[in-house]
């Protein structure tokens, strides 16, 4: 009995020591679901849309983004999201004083150009006669590392933000509309986890000219001697991507292989006796 409750303490300890090292190692993960401050209180936010996918405004999560346009515009915006992430995008319209019912709408698109589908929130919504504002949401399912070919599931790469009216009356094509944007994301952890990433993010690329090409334009074999190169997309996740490679589930897999070794230290003891060697009858 003794002997196993000098195994017992031992393993106590060796769980404790476990235990703390898992929560030092745990800051960093509660480190990084610290909200980081907006962007825009640096006065840096856009204030414009593209009109395509080629054009799209890069903006940041966190950012609050504007834009003045007109009735029957394409309004594009485009925003990087990594593995983990569930991204929230809302959107504000405010209309002019006099319009008839008119019915926006706001779609997201992955770095394929895919449309996806929002888990919840008003993604459509009809503005009556005199309303002042409409406001739209999409929440897009969790973005996760890797997925079948076949599959839609969100993946790591830009995102592109299209807001336009539906149905638009004849009489109101054209009036003036201000449109605010803003992206923000929940950090969902090791839930999301998957096996498997992908070898680069879907970034698009950007064709640019190079020097060699803008000098050679008023040459005669301009076509033998022009040549482009694409640009990645500038934006990309604080800390680059993958960032989030550490989670929860790291800290359940270690808290559950010490849990493991107490049990088998536990059932040792249990097993191997008082340890005393059994004594034999006199004289043998």
């Amino acid at each position: 009995m003794r002997a196993f409750t000098s195994q017992l303490a031992r393993g106590t300890r060796v769980l404790g020591s476990a235990v703390l090292m898992l929560g030092l190692a745990a800051v960093p993960a509660v480190a990084d679901e610290t909200p980081s401050p907006s962007p825009s209180d640096g006065g840096s936010a856009p204030t414009s849309a593209g009109t395509s996918f080629r054009t799209a405004t890069e903006i940041d999560q966190g950012e609050q983004a504007t834009a003045s346009g007109s009735a029957g515009d394409y309004l594009y915006w485009s925003f990087p999201a990594d593995a983990g992430q569930r991204p929230t995008v809302k959107a504000t319209v405010k209309l002019p004083d006099t319009h008839a019912s008119e019915a926006w709408q706001l779609d997201v698109y992955d770095g394929l150009r895919r449309r996806q589908a929002c888990q919840y929130g008003a993604q459509t919504r009809t503005a009556g006669p005199g309303t002042a504002s409409v406001e739209l949401a999409c929440t897009l399912r969790t973005v996760r590392a890797w997925s079948e070919q076949w599959a839609n599931d969100p993946l790591p790469g830009t995102y592109y933000v299209r807001l336009t009216a539906v149905n638009l009356p004849t009489s109101d094509l054209g009036l003036p509309v201000e449109a605010e944007l803003r992206v923000d994301s929940k950090d969902i952890g090791g839930s999301a986890a998957v096996d498997g990433s992908l070898a680069e993010p879907l970034v698009p690329g950007i064709a640019v000219k190079s020097e060699d090409s803008e000098q050679s334009e008023n040459s005669e074999d301009t076509e033998d001697s022009s040549t482009t190169t694409a640009v990645l997309s500038s934006i990309e996740p604080d800390g680059g991507w993958s960032s989030g490679w550490w989670s929860d589930r790291w800290v359940w897999t270690a808290i559950g292989g010490a849990l493991a070794a107490l049990a088998g230290v536990g059932g040792y003891a249990l097993t191997r006796g008082s340890g005393r060697p059994r004594q034999g009858p006199p004289g043998v």
